[in-house]
């Protein structure tokens, strides 16, 4: 990056459905560049005071710069960027979304090793001056996980519990349009119902294909109302294209 005068900084925004994993996807780019990892939440920066969420969002720049190069990662970026159009004059919140633009912005601030990551399920909520270069450069989308992946997030969520005769193809294929937050909650449920069994026989018994169908049938994906929202946002909000990959994945999957 030095040789070609490019600064070695950035800010990508990655949004989707809830319980899709943006959060791990964050922490494995973190990995992938060998860099620190730090992880801002809303309780983190947002506080009663005023001008006390400002000074603790450039409280938490300057450790980032201190400890380049790192990821530094904010979690429901929505809360703490949220469209200053919709806010009132006298909102706390826009002292706070100012803030988070200087910030990032690369004419007033020096980021170089910091590589700035946020997530959040409701882009449309995000200011749009946020997601300009210089501050958040892309947006990328994280959908749902695909049969591959299904299968082994079922793998690893049942990984360490006693198990028999576990069919992930057959899972992976009955769970379509399920987030990983969905899984895991079949995997606890099914689990649940073999360890309610085994306190009814007294003896333990694995978990087995039945309670997972079982579970399975009692549990209906929690993305939908994401995707109604998604699909209005498509259709009535995309005139400059910044959706436009989220509209091809709806009408990949025939959301449309």
């Amino acid at each position: 990056m030095k040789a070609y005068k490019v600064s070695a900084r950035g800010g990508l925004l990655l949004y989707g459905p809830p319980g899709c994993g943006k959060t791990y996807i964050a922490k494995a780019i973190s990995g992938e560049m060998g860099a620190s990892f730090y992880q801002v939440g809303i309780a983190d920066v947002l506080h009663r005071w005023f001008g006390d969420s400002e000074r603790s969002i450039r409280s938490v720049f300057d450790t980032a710069r201190r400890n380049a190069p790192c990821v530094l990662f904010f979690d429901e970026v929505d809360a703490l960027g949220y469209r200053r159009s919709g806010l009132s004059g006298t909102s706390g919140l826009r002292p706070v979304v100012n803030t988070l633009l200087e910030e990032m912005d690369s004419a007033t601030s020096v980021n170089d090793g910091v590589y700035v990551l946020g997530a959040t399920n409701a882009p449309w909520d995000v200011d749009p001056a946020l997601r300009r270069p210089g501050r958040f450069d892309r947006m990328i989308f994280v959908g749902l996980p695909d049969a591959e992946a299904r299968a082994g997030i079922v793998r690893f969520h049942l990984r360490d519990r006693p198990v028999s005769g576990i069919d992930l193809q057959s899972i992976a294929g009955r769970t379509d349009g399920f987030s990983g937050a969905d899984l895991a909650h079949v995997c606890d449920s099914a689990t649940q119902l073999a360890m309610a069994d085994s306190m009814r026989s007294g003896q333990v018994r694995p978990v087995t294909m039945a309670d997972v169908n079982a579970a399975a049938a009692e549990i209906r994906p929690s993305t939908g109302p994401w995707f109604e929202t998604a699909r209005n946002v498509v259709e009535f909000a995309n005139n400059d294209g910044t959706y436009d990959e989220l509209a091809k994945y709806l009408r990949r999957r025939k959301i449309r």
